[in-house]
């Protein structure tokens, strides 16, 4: 009778905790679809820059070798700094450019015959061209 009395109260005290938790309860975490998850861990959106030079004259030039050590763009909120891949010769490209306001300078080559201005712009979508890039002019400021 004991033995009885002790199992009907330990299965009635286990039922009794058993029920008080439900699966809900337990797992009451907001489920997300790997659409949403996706969607809110994407990557920032970047844009690739083409440099080209702005003669003393006005003349836009993309093609040619210039003494120029390359460009920087540095992003006037963060103070980050991208460089341009290449080296003397036009044009010159960075990738990868997080959208933002920037000011884009060209370097001053090993022979140092040649000054280049600053341009500030704004790297958006709104600033893309039809092949894809942004493509930013630097004012040739004084050459010997």
């Amino acid at each position: 009778m004991k033995k009885s009395f002790f199992t009907v109260s330990a299965l009635a005290g286990l039922l009794a905790v058993a029920t008080s938790f439900s699966s809900r309860d337990v797992v009451d975490i907001p489920m997300k679809s790997s659409l949403e998850v996706h969607h809110n861990e994407s990557k920032t959106q970047t844009f690739k820059i083409r440099y080209g030079l702005l003669s003393k004259s006005g003349t836009k030039l993309l093609s040619g070798t210039y003494d120029l050590g390359g460009f920087v763009a540095k992003n006037m909120t963060t103070g980050e700094l991208y460089f341009s891949e290449g080296y003397q010769s036009l044009p010159q490209y960075s990738e990868e450019i997080p959208a933002g306001e920037y000011a884009f300078s060209g370097i001053q080559g090993q022979g140092g015959w040649v000054g280049y201005g600053t341009v500030i712009a704004t790297v958006s979508e709104a600033n893309v061209d039809a092949e894809g890039y942004i493509t930013v002019y630097i004012p040739i400021m004084w050459e010997e």
